[in-house]
């Protein structure tokens, strides 16, 4: 079977419909409608949520903890090095999904390193969208290359990463 033929399986079986689902208060875990829980304060709960790992620490100790060079993984993602500039010098830079994702291709990431990259940054790979799947299902069948998933992208006429 081919890696379209996967994907097509892949994509029937994992694409969900979007629902709404009641809110957990942090506090008692209990299910309420959003805004419905009294327990607890907001400065409580951004103290203990925080997560001090920046989208640029965390993509700078992925490239240490593999040994890469910064200019390998802005070339293998396709991004300009002024990009990646910015990004290294500036601790709380947000950068674009597309950016996100192809800077996890470059570092091969696994997918819970990659989820984490892109939780670093305030995105997520939801499973009630085709492109975001297809993502996800180019991570799990390692498919790192920028062009084959673009390919792949392509197929399902969805926006590519960058070209």
């Amino acid at each position: 079977m081919n890696t379209l033929e996967k994907l097509k399986i892949y994509l029937d079986t994992n694409l969900e419909e979007v629902s709404f689902q009641s809110a957990q208060c942090f506090e008692c875990d209990m299910a309420f409608p959003k805004r419905m829980c009294k327990v607890g304060s907001i400065n409580d709960y951004v103290e203990n949520e925080i997560n001090d790992n920046t989208f640029t620490s965390l993509l700078l100790s992925y490239i240490d903890k593999k040994g890469l060079k910064d200019s390998d993984i802005y070339h293998k993602a396709n991004i300009d090095r002024r990009l990646f500039s910015k990004i290294r010098s500036n601790e709380f830079y947000h950068p674009k999904k597309e950016t996100v994702i192809a800077l996890g291709l470059s570092l091969e990431l696994s997918i819970e390193e990659f989820e984490k990259l892109l939780e670093s940054a305030s995105y997520s790979l939801p499973k009630n969208n085709v492109s975001d799947l297809i993502i996800r299902f180019c991570i799990m069948e390692k498919i790192y290359n920028v062009i084959e998933v673009n390919s792949l992208l392509s197929e399902y006429q969805c926006p590519l990463l960058f070209q």
